[in-house]
């Protein structure tokens, strides 16, 4: 379980440095139903990631994801067209990024979060970590590992929780600033908030770039092994 749990440690901290769902749960904070929006956002979340890498486990473990302790051809090859798919898009991302941060824009949706319903908060939570360009890649990708590890249920079960848990502790944060910071919790948040905006785009491209690299020497050495 130790080799399982570094080899996706890396893969949660990539989740878990994610700007936009960083921004987008300070400014729910920030509206005058922050705490329990907060809360929501947050929780559908960690249900996002949770529920896709639990497919993943379901897929890989029948589908003979491990051979003698060994992942299965079929895991080298995602990992393989996981890690060409990041390093393509982080390349793409990094050129396309503002010379100038003080020029980056944010989603235009992010300007209707103080509209949102509870449950579209949620569902938004849930949006952010289950079909994000960046984390549903990384969450497969560590589904694959914990399921090619050849480990009892209750092992990949507990894999799967330390994952979701280190890949939520960029939600996790500025929570617990909101609650536990009182005045001082609103600079907080507005300086995270607004480094986050300006730099987000060249974080995403470096994420992409770094974690599609490391996925494809996975995939490679998988291959080749």
């Amino acid at each position: 379980m130790g080799k399982v749990l570094g080899d996706v440690l890396g893969l949660a901290a990539g989740v878990a440095v994610s700007p936009l769902p960083i921004i987008a749960v300070i400014l729910i904070l920030a509206t005058p139903r922050g705490r329990s929006n907060g809360l929501l956002f947050t929780v559908g979340w960690i249900l996002g990631l949770s529920v896709l890498g639990a497919v993943m486990l379901a897929v890989a473990s029948p589908a003979g994801a491990s051979s003698h302790n060994h992942p299965a051809t079929w895991v080298g090859a995602l990992k393989l067209a996981l890690g060409l798919f990041l390093v393509v898009f982080g390349a793409r991302l990094w050129h396309r990024r503002p010379k100038d941060p003080s020029e980056a824009r944010l989603p235009k949706w992010m300007g209707a979060i103080d509209r949102l319903t509870p449950v579209k908060v949620f569902g938004l939570g849930l949006a952010l970590a289950a079909l994000n360009a960046k984390n549903a890649p990384l969450t497969i990708a560590a589904g694959a590992a914990i399921g090619s590890a050849g480990l009892p249920a209750g092992q990949q079960i507990a894999s799967l929780a330390v994952f979701v848990l280190v890949a939520s502790l960029g939600l996790l944060a500025p929570l617990g600033v909101y609650l536990l910071g009182g005045e001082r919790a609103k600079t907080t948040l507005g300086n995270w908030k607004d480094w986050a905006a300006q730099h987000n785009v060249a974080v995403m491209a470096v994420l992409f770039f770094v974690l599609g690299l490391k996925l494809l020497g996975d995939g490679i050495s998988v291959l080749t092994s």
